[in-house]
């Protein structure tokens, strides 16, 4: 059957011609030699040789979707103007864009969505002044409070770089000997570290932000997704269930959700507190380790985001999509807290070295607005961000020439006092395990032996010294939890490997299991 080249379903190359034969390479007679001049197959092999891009560090595991977001135009019962003059929360039942990505965040691209693990909730606003990236967690809070710590306790996460095997050892020798992580620690090894899908956890900024209102005055606040469709967590023996038959199971739940148009909604909760130290309290409110109490700081509803749309293509809009905790838009601003510091360098430039310098072009990526800069050149610059009339001789700025001008300020610039000596110093409140004494008393019975079952079975062969210093944490954090962990590694056995994923308690037999019941063959 031919077909008409000019036919827009005609298989073409990259270059636009017609590709006639898509089945066999040109040779010399029909056993080879190839010859050099195969265009097609050198473009097409090529290409296929580079198909990929470097794989995220952390969070290379994700499915997304596309939706919108929809503001009440309050925050409680006061207009939200009050607090902030960004605009997208402004006039209620306005509608914003989003493309949210999921992932988990230690193992590779396409690693079980079953692995004890945070999981990822970015969630990109394509807003009339530009797009908004509002980067966060499933779980509220974090591992570490200070940015440079961060390679630290992905490298002690991340398989180890001999046996390039996940080893709980190394996880809690890390976490031992950063005891902001406990609290953390004890939602991870709880059923809160394996979701039942993404459409079942709860999201959140995990960082503190500001809001600016028109004023130039600020307040802090955290931000909460709360999933409509209700909450679900697995324990960890339901979870390898659920593996042995679907890796991929949080993802497919996502996009046959979404198909079916059952379509997932969020709603969108707010924490405010005034913008100060707060001496008051037994910690600090920019210390992401710890919670704000609801009852000191009420979750106070502000809009619903729902996602009615699945990517037509993965890799162009779930694998390129690229997210960063310093685009903010006006109205939004950065609070002091030094993991939100460290994120906001690292998350962009991350992305221009796995995506490329010109990733804000990409169509996913692309505020859906006109954008100007006197910025050009890079790898795959497919544009100019030129403004209509602007003279194409001025890439620089103040010009007189026709090139492009500063914007005029849309509110009072808000201008905060910082003083202060320069120090490489932790924050003065720690209190580390309280927060994950009151947790642990917050759950359920079935919670706790699950939390306990998961620490003993990660923690028996590993070190005493780290056994100790894990005991000793659960002890202060609360005597119940110190006291069952410390039975519960008196009667476990101390024998075996900790090279396994973590909370899995028989991981490390599975080699063994393999040779035993595998079934004997015969060469071939």
């Amino acid at each position: 059957m031919t077909v008409d080249p000019s036919n827009p379903d005609t298989l073409t190359n990259r270059q636009g011609h017609p590709v006639t034969n898509n089945q066999n390479m040109r040779t010399v007679g029909n056993r080879g030699p190839a010859t050099l001049e195969n265009y097609d197959f050198i473009e097409k092999i090529s290409h296929f040789d580079r198909e990929r891009i470097p794989e995220r560090v952390v969070h290379a595991r994700g499915a997304g979707a596309h939706g919108y977001f929809e503001t009440y135009g309050t925050a409680g019962n006061d207009p939200v103007s009050k607090y902030t003059r960004a605009k997208i929360f402004q006039d209620k039942g306005k509608q914003t864009p989003v493309f949210v990505r999921f992932s988990s965040v230690i193992h590779g691209g396409h690693s079980p969505e079953t692995l004890r693990d945070p999981r990822g909730f970015a969630v990109k606003f394509y807003t009339e002044d530009g797009n908004w990236d509002l980067v966060g967690n499933n779980l509220k809070i974090f591992f570490i409070r200070d940015a440079i710590k961060f390679p630290d306790m992905v490298h002690a996460f991340k398989p180890d770089p001999v046996t390039n095997i996940q080893d709980g050892e190394r996880f809690f020798d890390f976490c031992s000997n950063s005891p902001e992580s406990f609290h953390m620690v004890t939602f991870l090894y709880s059923p809160w570290g394996i979701p039942a899908n993404y459409r079942m956890m709860q999201g959140s900024g995990v960082n503190t932000y500001k809001w600016v209102n028109q004023s130039g005055e600020a307040v802090l606040v955290k931000y909460h997704w709360e999933p409509k469709q209700g909450i679900k967590n697995l324990t960890q023996k339901e979870a390898g269930e659920i593996q042995a038959s679907n890796f991929n199971h949080a993802t497919q739940d996502l996009y046959q959700a979404i198909e079916r148009g059952d379509y997932p909604e969020w709603e969108l909760l707010v924490q405010l507190m005034s913008d100060d130290e707060h001496p008051e309290l037994d910690f600090d409110p920019l210390d992401d380790t710890k919670l704000w109490p609801e009852d000191q700081f009420p979750w106070l509803p502000v809009g619903k985001m729902v996602l009615n749309r699945n990517p037509e293509d993965y890799f162009t809009e779930v694998e390129q999509a690229a997210f960063g905790t310093g685009v903010l838009v006006d109205g939004l601003d950065f609070s002091d807290d030094k993991m939100l510091q460290g994120r906001t360098f690292s998350y962009s430039d991350t992305q221009r070295h796995r995506v490329g310098a010109n990733y804000l072009q990409l169509p996913i990526n692309a505020p859906k607005k006109h954008v100007a800069t006197n910025q050009s050149g890079g790898q795959m610059q497919y544009r100019l961000d030129r403004a209509p009339g602007q003279n194409p001789h001025i890439n620089y700025e103040p010009s007189t020439l026709g090139g492009l001008r500063e914007a005029e300020r849309s509110g009072t610039e808000y201008t905060p006092l910082i003083e202060g000596k320069l120090v490489r110093e932790t924050i003065e409140r720690h209190n580390n395990t309280k927060q994950a004494g009151d947790t642990y008393r917050k759950f359920e019975e079935w919670e706790r032996a699950e939390l306990i079952s998961n620490l003993v079975g990660d923690l028996a062969p590993s070190d005493k010294r780290i056994q100790d210093k894990m005991i000793a944490l659960a002890e202060e954090a609360d005597e119940e939890y110190g006291r069952r962990l410390r039975d519960g590694l008196a009667h476990a056995f101390q024998g075996g490997s900790s090279q396994k994923p973590l909370g899995n308690k028989d991981g490390d037999k599975a080699p063994e299991q393999a040779v035993r019941k595998g079934h004997e063959a015969e060469p071939y």
